[in-house]
């Protein structure tokens, strides 16, 4: 047996340490691949959307059927509310289509529906002999007896019993026929003198119309016109612009002309740019004087030309001279039927023009129980509509 004690330094044996048959690092890399291999494996193959939560599976049955009150025997609504039903749009009729009109000076648009063409729903009470057919549909004409538009729809004049020289004021209602609710409340509270203008828009414009000579208002068409900052301010479709040729006008103002019968006569709206460009109104006035209509000036533009130019063509023409609701409150809307009756009384006749807003509405057929007691007469627009002399 050697003696450790004796040997010299550095020359004892060292002992081998054991070896690992694999290397430890080897070993932990390869448990930990195993580990992800297994983990991968297990979600492609597990159907778990828990991914391996603790859950509790329990068996249930849907709640039974509740009967409602008022529900038809069989008929059965499930306990669960989810909200009231989707509002169901209602539907455009065929051949009709939705545009947008915008007001230049709010920057609101409004969308209306404008019928198909052709469409006429109160054939019945339109005397056909006074229609012409066009690419767009029946327009007014004169008829071969000389029967005009603006003589067999205007309404009767009745002049109270001694009052054969009463100073006149004429009402023009502007704008009706898109807004449903201010049509009706003109038609429900205004009397049957005050003149009503349609835009030639709106689905129920030829029934609105309708209900307006059924209570004896007599009907302008409004023609959207140029406003001088078009298109920001865009009237409608087939507005009558500046930049089209004269026959292009006329041709949109015949579509604008089937839209719906009946009137007396045609009215701007907006138009500022256009009725003050003599090339591009006098064609429109020359086509209106043929049809057999009036022309009325609803008197927003001072540059209108309309009032110098219609008596070159024989067309029977008024003007307002007062917005009536410019202000639409009621003290400035009584103040202003006030200056008409001063304007009637100066010169025999006045025409004033309003929305249909309803404090306007309120405010005019409040006006109208009492005007006659104060000596006026409430005439529709035909009854003051001269032969403009020509300038």
């Amino acid at each position: 047996m050697p003696d450790d004690l004796n040997t010299p330094l550095g020359k004892a044996k060292r002992k081998k340490r054991p070896e690992l048959p694999i290397a430890l690092p080897k070993a932990i890399a390869g448990v930990l691949a195993l580990f992800i291999v297994a983990v991968v494996a297990w979600a492609a193959l597990v159907d778990d959307p828990f991914g391996g939560e603790p859950m509790v599976v329990a068996a249930a049955s849907p709640p039974p059927p509740v009967k409602t009150a008022d529900a038809p025997p069989g008929t059965e609504n499930p306990a669960r509310y989810d909200g009231p039903p989707a509002a169901t749009a209602p539907a455009t009729p065929p051949g009709s289509k939705t545009i947008n009109i915008i007001d230049g000076a709010s920057g609101k648009s409004q969308q209306v529906t404008i019928p198909a063409p052709g469409e006429n729903k109160q054939a019945a009470k339109i005397d056909q002999k006074m229609l012409e057919t066009t690419r767009h549909g029946p327009v007014p004409r004169i008829a071969a007896d000389g029967s005009r538009s603006s003589t067999v729809y205007a309404r009767a004049l009745k002049m109270p019993s001694g009052k054969a020289d009463a100073p006149r004021i004429a009402i023009v209602i502007n704008g009706l026929g898109i807004s449903a609710s201010g049509s009706n409340e003109a038609l429900t509270k205004l009397p049957g003198a005050v003149t009503f203008s349609f835009a030639p828009y709106g689905n129920d414009i030829d029934k609105l119309v309708s209900r307006a000579r059924d209570a004896e208002h007599e009907v302008l068409l409004q023609a959207p016109m140029e406003p001088f900052d078009y298109p920001d301010n865009d009237p409608g479709p087939q507005t009558l612009l500046t930049s089209l040729t004269g026959d292009q006008n006329v041709d949109r103002l015949q579509w604008l002309m089937s839209r719906f019968q009946g009137y007396v006569g045609i009215s701007n709206y907006m138009g500022a740019r256009f009725t003050a460009s003599e090339s591009a109104l006098m064609p429109v006035l020359r086509e209106t004087a043929k049809r057999g209509l009036i022309f009325f000036d609803d008197g927003t533009s001072p540059r209108s030309l309309a009032g110098q130019m219609a008596g070159g063509v024989n067309l029977p023409f008024a003007k307002a001279e007062i917005v009536l609701d410019a202000v639409p409150t009621p003290v400035e809307i009584d103040r202003a039927l006030g200056r008409l009756e001063m304007q009637a009384r100066d010169r025999g006749v006045a025409v004033g023009i309003a929305t249909a807003l309803p404090v306007t509405i309120a405010r005019i057929a409040d006006w109208a129980k009492k005007v006659e007691g104060r000596g006026f007469v409430l005439v529709p627009i035909t009854s003051v509509a001269i032969k403009a002399k020509s300038s």
